[in-house]
């Protein structure tokens, strides 16, 4: 695995970042396909579209209060 991945994953963790949202993430980074329609979420979805994008701009968008 690469810096910059390992790197996101445990930013995210550190911010409490929602679950959803790291899991997406981390799919999307890596190219695998996305879950079943049903187990799909708002988190989820975005986290998949930032990870495609290699992108870590919106984590705190979806820090858990």
């Amino acid at each position: 695995m690469n810096q910059f991945y390992y790197d996101a994953v445990t930013k995210m963790e550190q911010m409490g970042v929602d679950d959803e949202y790291v899991q997406g993430w981390q799919c999307g980074f890596l190219q695998n396909p996305k879950r079943e329609e049903q187990r799909l979420t708002e988190a989820y979805e975005a986290g998949y579209t930032d990870g495609e994008d290699k992108s870590t701009d919106n984590f705190g968008n979806w820090v858990k209060s």
